[in-house]
């Protein structure tokens, strides 16, 4: 019964300890219960599967009663959003691969012939398969649209037929969205914690200060602790990328090199994170709930389950200073779609300004964060 208590009691005194040290400074304190509030909030408005938004294109060909009448029903929704009415097929293509509209509804020239004398009329609907969950079910509602165009034609059986087509994605598969996501999502996770225990490490130990003394400067001290996060995290992008394109099949229709050079980018971009986070830490503990903190915001805001589009403007917003969003986005479309550098450009900006803004503002820090 002895050995019990004590027992007891030398658990008591270490759960105490490991309380103190969690809840001694406000900003720990802070850190344990704002993340689960602002968590919570993020998932209430970005994790949302709800067809609320579905930007489209049309090409109506016919022009006539019937075609006017089955626009004003898909436009009537509230949840089919027209952002353009193209005049020639070749314009298809190019709403498509800009991301201007998930679905362009095609209307052929004889529509309202082929109704009227009571044949088959069919449309083509053409899906964005590079967001395969949000292009299946607006494929699908589409077709209540369609059948109940048809039960007010008096032909329930179905006068006006829909031919699907998905980009990018042929089967409308969810892997075919979500896996080469991951090959920046995945490695980012690793690699952001990395860096973020690098100089809280040292500066634990008591050795980071050793180091600032050294001949070393700030600059030297920065690329030599960037460099190896990078190089895992790119080890880390290179085995998904093999698992995704031997285990699952999921072809590359891009360059390689252009995807390892926006991996490169995007992961210049984390570490930079990564590397603040370590200088503005105290202790490994500190610089691990940072990243814990940081890591679900950056997930939830960058398009890897939900678009970013069906997110409210103020998150939109928000998701610019997020690495992964653009990241992923590289990723992609040179995965997917087989897009250029010229297709991709507008995705490095952002990557650049995160690392010239993080990598400069940690080598300050390494220096002046002293205690």
């Amino acid at each position: 019964m002895g050995k019990l208590i004590a027992f007891l009691a030398q658990v008591g005194s270490l759960c105490r300890k490991e309380l103190l040290a969690l809840l001694k400074e406000p900003s720990s304190r802070a850190i344990l219960f704002a993340p689960a509030l602002l968590q919570s909030l993020l998932f209430g408005y970005g994790a949302t599967y709800d067809l609320n938004h579905v930007p489209y294109a049309v090409l109506d060909q016919s022009r006539g009663a019937a075609s006017i009448e089955l626009l004003a029903r898909l436009d009537g929704t509230g949840v089919f959003e027209r952002k353009h009415t193209l005049v020639s097929p070749r314009q298809i293509a190019e709403v498509i691969d800009d991301n201007e509209a998930l679905m362009v509804l095609s209307i052929p020239a004889d529509f309202e012939r082929r109704l009227a004398s009571g044949q088959q009329a069919p449309l083509q609907v053409i899906l964005d398969g590079r967001n395969s969950t949000t292009a299946g079910t607006a494929g699908a509602y589409m077709g209540s649209i369609v059948a109940s165009y048809n039960q007010s034609l008096g032909n329930a059986s179905g006068g006006v037929t829909v031919e699907r087509r998905s980009w990018f994605n042929p089967n409308l598969e969810a892997r075919w969205n979500i896996m080469p996501a991951l090959i920046a999502a995945l490695s980012m996770l690793q690699t952001l914690l990395i860096a973020a225990l690098s100089v809280a490490r040292e500066r634990e130990q008591g050795t980071f200060d050793q180091l600032l003394v050294t001949p070393l400067t700030p600059m030297q001290i920065l690329i030599g602790k960037a460099l190896p996060a990078i190089a895992v995290g790119l080890v880390q992008s290179t085995l998904i990328f093999l698992v995704i394109r031997f285990w699952f099949h999921i072809p590359l229709m891009g360059s390689v090199w252009l995807l390892y050079l926006g991996l490169f980018t995007f992961t210049g971009a984390s570490v930079g994170i990564g590397l603040s986070i370590s200088a503005l830490s105290l202790t490994m503990q500190q610089a691990m709930l940072y990243t814990f903190f940081l890591i679900m915001p950056l997930m939830l805001l960058s398009g890897l389950l939900t678009p970013v589009r069906n997110m409210p403007e103020v998150l939109q917003v928000a998701t610019y200073v997020n690495p992964l969003r653009f990241g992923m986005s590289i990723v992609r479309r040179v995965y997917l779609e087989g897009a250029g550098l010229a297709d991709v450009a507008t995705d490095f900006i952002p990557l650049l300004v995160i690392a010239a803004v993080t990598l400069p503002l940690a080598a300050w820090l390494f220096r002046h964060r002293l205690s």
